[in-house]
């Protein structure tokens, strides 16, 4: 009976093996609720990062649109009463700066266009910038004045009015001045580097392959012909004669010329009314009381919002990109 008799069992073993199953159970069981609940606290996050981006972009579009609603005119249109409409040019006047001929022919146009409008005043703080973009403004400024003949334009000069910005100003009905502004400076310029005695001296060789005899006309690398030279200035006294037909016209019998009127000089405000190439002394809020009988400044003055300065952005880097793969001078063309 004894051979019959099966080893005891080692107590605890029975239920060691019957445990095991169960505790990886538990185990499984556990990590799985660890792992959803990291992955539910992921999305919740991700969730939370998305809202608060959207309130942030919404916040951000938001202003912008309010701004842009109040730089561009939108409450124009709730002003009950006369008022006199200003449009500030300020700064250097070029298709990539804040003054540049889209801006102010659209808020030129924005204050023509509104009934309550008595009178424009361009106030100038310009020291001048591109001929195109100021003759540009030139030309909406005279087919505005023929639309709305009612609608008197001037212009009003702080510290500076000189080149494109005299170009502008050349075109309103009358140009006021302080007696210390700076007005005239009626010239074009194009300026830049000469390297090639210097590359010399260093013994370094520009090599430059063009299709076309002229295409590294004015590189700085190179030496400049005198054919090349003469031809620059054709183009500057082209220009130049341009700017003198537009200050004769803007002026009329009001300019007193003398030799020096169109040699690129600048004058203070005092002597630019002696010369006749300003009308008077007076301010903004002179004018608008005044001369205009409304006291009430509305800014017509435009302003880009995000999404245009981000286009002008893009395109101006994609401007650059060509200009650098098509090998272009880095002369400038100013009215100065």
């Amino acid at each position: 009976m004894d051979d019959f008799k099966s080893e005891p069992t080692p107590p605890g073993a029975p239920q060691a093996r019957a445990a095991a199953p169960a505790t990886a159970q538990w185990e499984r069981s556990v990590l799985e609720k660890l792992v959803m609940s990291l992955v539910e606290e992921k999305r919740r996050a991700r969730r939370w990062s998305i809202f608060f981006r959207l309130l942030a972009i919404s916040l951000v579009v938001g202003i912008g649109l309010l701004a842009s609603g109040v730089m561009h005119g939108l409450d124009k249109t709730t002003v009950g009463s006369k008022h006199t409409a200003l449009i500030e040019v300020a700064g250097v006047i070029d298709a990539g700066a804040e003054a540049n001929a889209d801006s102010i022919n659209a808020a030129l146009r924005a204050a023509f266009e509104d009934a309550n409008t008595a009178g424009v005043v361009m106030r100038i703080n310009s020291p001048g910038g591109s001929p195109v973009q100021a003759g540009l403004v030139f030309d909406e400024i005279k087919r505005l004045r023929g639309k709305y003949p009612e609608t008197p334009l001037v212009a009003v000069v702080e510290e500076i009015c000189a080149s494109g910005g005299y170009y502008i100003a050349a075109a309103a009905d009358k140009i006021y001045v302080d007696k210390a502004s700076l007005v005239g400076s009626i010239g074009v310029l194009m300026d830049g580097f000469g390297f090639t005695g210097t590359m010399e001296k260093l013994g370094v060789e520009r090599r430059l392959l063009t299709a076309g005899a002229n295409k590294g006309f004015l590189d700085s690398f190179s030496p400049l012909s005198e054919d090349q030279k003469r031809f620059a200035q054709s183009m500057l006294s082209d220009i130049h004669q341009q700017f003198i037909t537009v200050v004769r016209t803007g002026r009329g019998d009001r300019l007193k010329e003398t030799p020096e009127t169109f040699s690129g000089l600048i004058w203070t405000g005092s002597q630019a009314v002696e010369l006749g190439l300003a009308d008077a002394t007076g301010s903004l809020d002179a004018i608008a009381r005044d001369v205009f009988k409304a006291d009430t400044i509305v800014d017509f003055t435009r302003s880009e919002n995000l999404a245009e300065r981000l286009a002008k952005r893009i395109g101006a880097s994609a401007g650059e990109s060509l200009a650098r793969s098509l090998r272009m001078s880095g002369n400038e063309l100013r009215l100065r």
